[in-house]
């Protein structure tokens, strides 16, 4: 756990350590020794807060999840749900952005859905986020954009739901496959495009308009 706050780290501690599969192996007050702690414990999930002295959270987050060898998930924390620390923490390959006052089920889930090596993808404000900036930011091109290329029709056909916000489960009953065979999809879909998870996957999904937004609501 990466926090400033002691208090915030103790409350977390209690509820973490109070599950059989969690245990807590390491805190930091700021990103520099959350990187440090990352390195020597070698966690599964890392629970980094984004502001912090020094070196900052996302900042924090993108040596650990750069740095080889390394097999850490990080989950952003905050109390602010800011459209750039969102966004930010997507591009760079976060696993999960909760907010501080999140309940004490959806933060378990969401380090157990990281440690298993997927993104949580569900809260609302995660899609209405990713569509907004992908809007501002996609080119105008004709076709399947050049890192598409590699992709089988099925692989295109799983990525265009992935980017849809279903699950694994979900995509089977849609595909009517197994959902092994969509897991193996997904992972083979990540690995061609250079991807760390389905989150990254939804970010470039609409950056290359793969996927087009939906029309504003207003």
């Amino acid at each position: 756990m990466a926090d400033d706050q002691r208090l915030l780290r103790a409350g977390f501690r209690v509820i973490l350590d109070s599950e059989p599969d969690m245990r807590v192996v390491g805190e930091a007050a700021d990103g520099e020794a959350a990187v440090d702690v990352v390195r020597r414990r070698r966690p599964d999930v890392v629970l980094m807060d984004i502001r912090m002295p020094g070196l900052d959270g996302l900042a924090a987050a993108e040596r650990i999840l750069s740095e080889p060898g390394l097999r850490t998930a990080v989950v952003m924390l905050t109390t602010f749900d800011r459209d750039e620390y969102v966004f930010e923490a997507l591009r760079i390959g976060a696993s999960g952005f909760l907010l501080k006052d999140t309940p004490a089920d959806r933060l378990l889930d969401a380090v157990r859905v990281a440690a298993d090596g997927d993104a949580l993808l569900a809260p609302s404000i995660t899609r209405r986020l990713v569509e907004r900036f992908a809007r501002a930011a996609r080119p105008d091109a004709a076709g399947p954009h050049p890192r598409l290329a590699a992709l089988t029709a099925r692989e295109r056909e799983v990525l265009r739901l992935v980017a849809g916000g279903l699950s694994n489960a979900e995509i089977a009953a849609e595909l009517v496959l197994g959902e092994s065979t969509v897991k193996t999809h997904v992972a083979r879909l990540l690995s061609k495009l250079g991807l760390r998870d389905r989150v990254q996957a939804v970010v470039l999904a609409y950056e290359t308009g793969f996927v087009t937004p939906a029309p504003d609501d207003d």
